[in-house]
């Protein structure tokens, strides 16, 4: 947590804002990996399918027509 002084504040608040927008887009984006995470391992204890490195590259480069 940084702690500045109210005279701080205002007279840098173009800086306190964007750093406030920086922390958000970072909580964001945390908030989006752990659903995702918690999706696949929700399709993973229901049973779907997995798939190894070698496997998920071989499928990649057969969708994007790589040799």
């Amino acid at each position: 947590m940084i702690i500045k002084s109210s005279t701080a504040l205002c007279n840098d608040y173009s800086m306190i804002s964007d750093l406030a927008h920086e922390k958000a887009e970072q909580r964001e984006e945390t908030l989006k990996l752990r659903a995702k995470l918690e999706a696949a391992e929700v399709a993973r204890l229901s049973g779907a399918p997995d798939y190894t490195l070698e496997e998920s590259r071989k499928r990649l480069e057969v969708i994007y027509q790589r040799d």
